[in-house]
């Protein structure tokens, strides 16, 4: 029996529905009583990518702040677990009103 967390094998398909956006930015990760800070490296409308070591594994759920003015509440599960890089998320906004900020946002990134 391991006690090491699932990770994605390589080679997965492709299954992202929309473009990815560049950023580089803060998220704060409220796991249990800590808040671990880990850097984004991309978002969509509905995921993002976390450099985070160690990562958290395939399934994790969390909620977590996008440090950004001002900070979008998220609430987030973890689909692909890259080892020593990080991981993939997909997010739900925790507010409603996150909405209209994160379309302004998407809007002013690059694309990846």
């Amino acid at each position: 029996m391991t006690t090491e967390p699932p990770v994605d094998a390589p080679g997965q398909t492709e299954r992202r529905q929309y473009n990815r956006r560049r950023l580089v930015g803060t998220i704060e990760i409220e796991w249990g009583s800590s808040t671990l800070t880990g850097l984004v490296r991309d978002i969509g409308p509905q995921g993002l990518f976390v450099e985070l070591t160690p990562p958290l594994w395939v399934g994790a759920t969390f909620f977590a702040r996008l440090v950004v003015d001002p900070p979008l509440q998220l609430n987030c599960t973890v689909r692909r677990v890259e080892p020593g890089t990080g991981i993939a998320v997909t997010f739900e906004l925790a507010e409603e009103s996150g909405k209209a900020q994160l379309e302004k946002l998407l809007a002013q990134l690059p694309k990846v």
